[in-house]
């Protein structure tokens, strides 16, 4: 089994360092998907991954439970647990650490579940799988985790199975399932993207409010920037595959400097006039392999954004932007 070295205030719990990662295609170039991604999250602490679709967010977090699907696969980089190198850990390794260490929550509950078998069954294995504990001690841990996860009559619904269940039930469900062993990690793959908005919010909490109760640490991806400022520590904002802002909640979004991030942030305004201009009506196609992969979209692109790709730098305490002309003030 794995020996994770103890977490600190200063050693992050999870490390991922220049990684990348493409899909193959037929007859074709690899499509990137993740490029010199670097993300450290510490001991406790919850960070946002905000982005648009395709943007890279589930390839993300596919590459850290090392679950890439095929034809994915991780190019360079690495990815650290705990001290530990996933990618050097043998197979068993790490298949124990995943459930019990590092769990993920998906947005879909229906292709999360096992239609053939009771949530109480559902639960009950995983904790089984982790531990060794006997049937009886398994069952009774699966109904406190029903409880914990505010399920209605839980010691009925530990019989039902996932179709009798409506869907915010069902996805409390999946959370009990990915808490019930107590990990450390929890990332959240925009987990409530299927909810209507009141019961969205009440997942939310319920998730923040069990992570932070086990001190545990979490990456919560999500394509609503909304959801951050109310669950987060950090944000960072994720484009075509490279993180291009990331910064402490507060400072984000009292000063946010990455064009995107604006565009992002505009969309939420009830000013038309700050949608349209931080929004091109015209949109260059494709755009220089070697500039920065938001200039074709960019209102602030200039000659350099084209021809020079922009690193990510630390602008003021702690602030990081990927971007040649970031916004000031």
């Amino acid at each position: 089994m794995a020996d994770f070295q103890p977490a600190t205030e200063t050693a992050p719990l999870l490390r991922v360092e220049h990684l990348r990662v493409s899909y193959q295609s037929f007859e074709s170039a690899a499509v990137p998907a993740l490029r010199d991604i670097d993300l450290t999250i510490a001991p406790g602490e919850m960070v946002g991954l905000v982005g648009e679709s395709g943007a890279g967010k589930t390839t993300l977090a596919r590459s850290i439970m090392g679950l890439v699907p095929r034809p994915g696969r991780i190019d360079s980089g690495r990815i650290e647990f705990r001290g530990q190198v996933m990618a050097e850990l043998p197979d068993e390794e790490r298949r124990a650490i995943l459930g019990r260490h590092l769990a993920m929550v998906i947005p879909n509950p229906r292709s999360e579940l096992n239609p053939v078998l009771t949530v109480g069954q559902q639960i009950s294995n995983v904790v089984r799988a982790h531990s060794k504990l006997g049937a009886a001690e398994a069952r009774q841990t699966a109904l406190r985790m029903l409880e914990a996860v505010r399920i209605p009559d839980p010691g009925r619904r530990l019989n039902a199975y996932p179709h009798e269940l409506s869907g915010g039930m069902a996805q409390r469900v999946v959370i009990a399932v990915a808490l019930a062993c107590e990990p450390s990690f929890v990332i959240s793959d925009d987990a409530t993207s299927g909810l209507d908005v009141t019961v969205q919010a009440q997942v939310l909490e319920l998730l923040q409010d069990m992570v932070r109760s086990r001190g545990a640490s979490a990456l919560f991806i999500t394509r609503d920037i909304a959801i951050t400022a109310h669950f987060c520590d950090r944000i960072a904002i994720i484009y075509a595959g490279e993180i291009v802002e990331i910064a402490d909640t507060a400072a984000f979004f009292d000063r946010p400097a990455h064009p995107y991030s604006i565009m992002l942030l505009a969309a939420f305004s009830h000013s038309g006039d700050l949608r349209r201009r931080w929004t091109r009506t015209e949109i260059a196609v494709n755009g220089s392999a070697a500039g920065c992969a938001f200039a074709p979209r960019c209102v602030r692109r200039q000659p350099r954004c084209e021809a020079e790709h922009p690193a990510l730098r630390t602008t003021h305490s702690g602030h990081a932007v990927r971007c040649h002309f970031p916004v000031e003030g």
